[in-house]
């Protein structure tokens, strides 16, 4: 199953009739199957389409279980935290853009993030997690009055994993400079290992796409760390922070299968709003979850190959995946021979 989400399933389960189903697609192949006992075990495991508060946190429960930092890795995380995990994490994927608007909203998401707890703490801690470094600099005197900001500075560490040896290794890969950022690549270990330590929330930001798959798999490990230390606090959340320029056109530049906002990008999407702080799922819908999705065109013509057909207000049509899969049944014809 977890498979799924980073696409080992989806060609060999389906015996290659449908190409490319990877990531939060190949699961819609169990929630939309035409077995009503398929969508009923389905629908335990995922929850329901219809409802994205139902969906429980798949991915966070299994990563809580099947991953965990080096000991050079968690070294450097203890390093970072001095005994005190924070309670908010912001993570922002800026493409070595300087965008202020970007920085704005993503300051108002975190004072939303801390209202539901700031009583129990009077400087909250935020963790900073970002693949330009300029940003943390950029953004730290917009919480200096109200939080104390957390980040990983490499070049300070001294420990096992910042050897001379791991850093020529990762110097070569230059090529992933503008997606990833400068730092070598075994600091992005790191700070996944850091940013999943947040007690209360996960905000996710950029300055195109936000919400990306480094945030999701953050956000759910975070609460899955929260939910297994305390059964009885599960209260944990992850937010999208919107900028103004990203909601002019609706949520167009939110693309990407896999993506949390993808289905949401179409022409039903909210245009023309100052910014959002926007709930998330901590396991993400994909494109025929539930009511009111607008795929991109692109997307469209996508679900329509699969004969997924979507009305006005965003429904599936049912019958059309039914018909659909009707239509692409092996037909064997049984005849009778007489004779010999």
């Amino acid at each position: 199953m977890f498979f799924v989400a980073t696409g080992g399933i989806g060609d060999n389960l389906l015996s290659g009739r449908f190409q490319g189903t990877t990531d939060a697609v190949a699961i819609q192949f169990f929630l939309k199957n035409i077995h009503p006992g398929m969508r009923t075990a389905a629908s335990i495991l995922f929850g329901h389409p219809e409802s994205l508060q139902s969906r429980p946190n798949v991915f966070g429960e299994l990563m809580r279980i099947i991953i965990s930092p080096s000991k050079a890795i968690q070294e450097a995380v203890n390093w970072v935290l001095q005994g005190a995990d924070p309670d908010v994490t912001l993570h922002m994927r800026m493409l070595t853009k300087r965008s202020i608007r970007a920085t704005k909203a993503a300051v108002n998401c975190i004072r939303r993030a801390l209202d539901s707890f700031q009583h129990q703490t009077s400087r909250p801690r935020v963790v900073l997690v970002s693949d330009t470094p300029s940003f943390i600099k950029e953004i730290t005197p917009y919480l200096a009055d109200f939080a104390q900001v957390v980040y990983f500075n490499f070049k300070s560490f001294e420990g096992n994993v910042s050897s001379e040896s791991i850093n020529k290794e990762h110097q070569s890969m230059d090529f992933r400079t503008k997606d990833w950022g400068p730092a070598p690549r075994w600091v992005a270990f790191v700070e996944f290992f850091l940013a999943s330590r947040a007690k209360h929330a996960v905000v996710s930001g950029a300055h195109r796409r936000v919400g990306t798959t480094f945030a999701q798999l953050v956000a759910a490990l975070a609460a899955a760390n929260r939910h297994g230390d305390d059964p009885t606090s599960s209260n944990f959340s992850f937010f999208s922070s919107f900028q103004s320029n990203l909601l002019v056109d609706g949520l167009a530049n939110q693309i990407g299968w896999g993506h949390s906002w993808n289905r949401f990008a179409g022409p039903l999407s909210c245009r023309h709003q100052y910014h959002q702080c926007a709930f998330t799922p901590l396991l993400p819908s994909a494109w025929w979850d539930g009511e009111w999705q607008s795929p991109i065109p692109r997307d469209i013509r996508r679900l329509q190959a699969y004969g997924v057909h979507l009305a006005g207000d965003g429904k599936v049509v049912e019958g059309s995946i039914e018909s659909y899969c009707r239509s692409r049944n092996e037909q064997v014809k049984t005849m009778k021979l007489f004779g010999l």
